[in-house]
């Protein structure tokens, strides 16, 4: 098991710190530095200000973009940005109002390509505001998520995203203890401290399993979980069994599955159920890394799919259109998962918004392919 912050290996990935300055191309002039002034040094934010002859104030709006200028005003103070090479100083800024521009995204797997979308999606935002976003991953179980949550607090970590985790209440302290701005990714939004932002995960999975059995016609529909306790497996179980009893049909215990939300988990549980002495006709797999290790059990066994026994993923990574046959699941938003929450972040800490927790759900769909 590995647990950390990524500060090098994916810092291209992962990892931004912008400015809103663009550098000219090009050798600087003989005896001249690249933003030197009147070969003076480097510019400060006062010789733009004097330059396009606007406030040190307007300058810092242009740059931070979080006051309404001018668009004429913009133009100007942005030329002379370019001309002079003016770069802000994100540390000098810290200083000044105690703050280190520094966001953490804790996730418990890396190799998940929907945790991969999330980070995208929130240094999107980040990377626009001159925030550095470091990713860390904590996997399930053990001590890894409080170590990680511990070395995020001694950073002074601005606000930390928290991955879908079953974080205890000591868990989210550490973070909260911290002055850490705090966005949880699923659960209640009353179960803990800190905004929420999540997917309609139990309507995604109804909608998913009344597609099998309305449309399809299964009726002894398994289900291959992660983690148990473990969100969001809770929430999608939830919808599995809602919509198994809106249609009538019962849950037998020999059709319920809990594993790891791996490959390797989706595999070993999808054997298990291709082994029962009643086998289902549909396995309705709680994400697409587990439906995929499920298409390798079907195949070592010759088990045809959809022929024989179907199969469905969940979150719509990339790789579930690319698999043979090709994966029926629901798309979950990663990446505007990530942009909302960054933009919470964003508002609590530069739109000094301290109003009440707030909860983003944001909307689901189906996709139908040839595994169901």
């Amino acid at each position: 098991m590995r647990s950390g912050c990524v500060w090098t290996a994916h810092y291209k990935t992962f990892c931004g710190l912008g400015s809103v300055s663009i550098r000219t191309s090009g050798a600087a002039a003989p005896g001249k530095r690249e933003g030197d002034v009147h070969g003076g040094g480097r510019a400060k934010i006062g010789d733009v200000a004097a330059e396009a002859g606007v406030s040190v104030t307007t300058v810092s709006h242009v740059i931070s973009g979080r006051r309404p200028v001018s668009a004429a005003t913009r133009a100007r103070v942005e030329e002379v940005i370019h001309r002079l090479g003016y770069q802000a100083d994100p540390s000098a800024r810290g200083l000044r109002t105690q703050r280190t521009r520094t966001l953490g995204l804790v996730v418990p797997d890396l190799a998940n390509p929907f945790n991969a979308e999330l980070a995208v999606g929130m240094q999107e935002v980040t990377l626009a505001h001159e925030y550095l976003t470091v990713v860390c991953e904590a996997p399930m179980g053990g001590p890894y998520l409080p170590a990680v949550l511990r070395q995020l607090a001694a950073r002074r970590m601005d606000g930390i995203v928290l991955g879908r985790y079953g974080a205890t209440r000591a868990d989210l302290a550490l973070i909260t203890g911290s002055g850490a701005r705090l966005v949880r990714l699923g659960g209640p939004l009353g179960a803990g401290p800190g905004d929420v932002v999540r997917a309609a995960e139990v309507e995604g999975m109804r909608d998913l399993v009344r597609h099998l059995v309305r449309e399809r016609g299964y009726r002894r529909v398994g289900f291959i979980g992660g983690e148990q306790g473990v969100e969001p497996g809770g929430e999608r179980f939830q919808g599995y069994r809602e919509a198994l009893a809106e249609a009538g049909l019962d849950i037998p215990a020999d059709l319920v599955v809990w594993t790891s939300f791996t490959r390797a988990g989706g595999r070993t549980g999808a054997a298990r159920l291709l082994a029962a002495a009643e086998p289902p006709d549909a396995l309705v797999c709680a994400n697409d890394l587990i439906a995929i290790g499920a298409l390798d059990a079907c195949r070592e066994r010759g088990v045809d799919v959809p022929g024989q026994v179907a199969v469905t993923g969940y979150d719509n990574i990339d790789a579930a259109s690319l698999v043979s046959p090709a994966l029926t699941t629901v798309l979950n938003p990663a990446r505007e998962i990530g942009r909302s929450a960054a933009r919470i972040l964003l508002e609590r800490l530069d739109g000094d918004d301290d109003g009440p927790a707030r909860e983003v759900v944001l909307a689901h769909r189906l996709v139908t392919r040839e595994s169901a």
